[in-house]
């Protein structure tokens, strides 16, 4: 049975570089190719990497590619929204129903199918994410909102609904008892790693109503550069913290 506080520690060090998939500075320059590259082909290549990525951030940049001149690079972008599979990519897919290119159209229209399917799927549980915050104080803010982005993925891949922000209490427990759900509320800290590297401590609570503490847990990692690091800590948090209280 796991204890509702523990560590589990990730060596990336002796880990191929592989498994880190993409890395920001990789979407960042799969970007950059899309929007730039001097051929056509070149930029539909960059939107398949972008869309097998498993990368939120690139998310804005494929809906970006569905403006580009050439019909083939906007069928691509589209068929890699639907393979990214965020759910934010149902708005700017909408926007392009009147795509001219049949291609590009049976593309958008597979795309917009897929993505109401993953959104309309009944839920597992119902969670609150609060602001992910950053005690090293080392960390660019946007590395740290790439990692409450990556986290959330790793929620709604595990199933569940994740709650608004400011949703009020009588709201919450109107979406836990029309689903028949539990709800929790994680808040989570980036801290410095025990030996080097980083930490990432999420705190479990019941959500709605006052602090109900279920448990922490903190997985941490070294041997690799922040973003790496924080790229493998994200969805083993979650991972973590769903086994660690019996999430279903």
């Amino acid at each position: 049975m796991r204890s509702p506080s523990h560590l589990v520690t990730l060596l990336l060090l002796v880990c191929p570089a592989t498994v880190l998939a993409q890395t920001d500075p990789q979407t960042a320059s799969l970007g950059r190719r899309l929007k730039q590259g001097a051929e056509p082909e070149h930029r539909v290549q960059a939107a398949r990497l972008l869309g097998e990525s498993e990368d939120p951030e690139a998310l804005p940049l494929l809906c970006a590619g569905l403006e580009d001149a050439a019909a083939e690079v906007r069928a691509a972008s589209a068929q890699a929204l639907e393979k990214l599979g965020e759910l934010g990519g149902v708005e700017c897919l909408e926007a392009r129903k009147e795509e001219p290119d049949a291609a590009a159209r049976a593309a958008v229209e597979s795309a917009v199918g897929k993505l109401r399917q993953l959104k309309a799927r009944p839920p597992k549980f119902y969670v609150l994410l609060n602001e992910v915050k950053d005690t090293t104080g080392t960390l660019p803010p946007e590395l740290v909102k790439a990692t409450e982005a990556r986290m959330r993925r790793k929620l709604t891949q595990e199933g569940a609904w994740l709650a608004p922000a400011k949703e009020g209490e009588a709201e919450a427990k109107g979406v836990l008892r029309k689903h028949k759900i539990q709800g929790y509320r994680l808040t989570a800290e980036i801290r410095p790693g025990a030996s080097g590297g980083l930490m990432l401590a999420v705190m479990c609570t019941r959500y709605p109503g006052k602090l109900q503490l279920l448990g922490s847990i903190q997985v941490q990692a070294s041997g690799a550069e922040p973003y790496e690091l924080l790229w493998a800590l994200a969805p083993e948090a979650i991972t973590e913290t769903a086994a660690s209280f019996k999430w279903k």
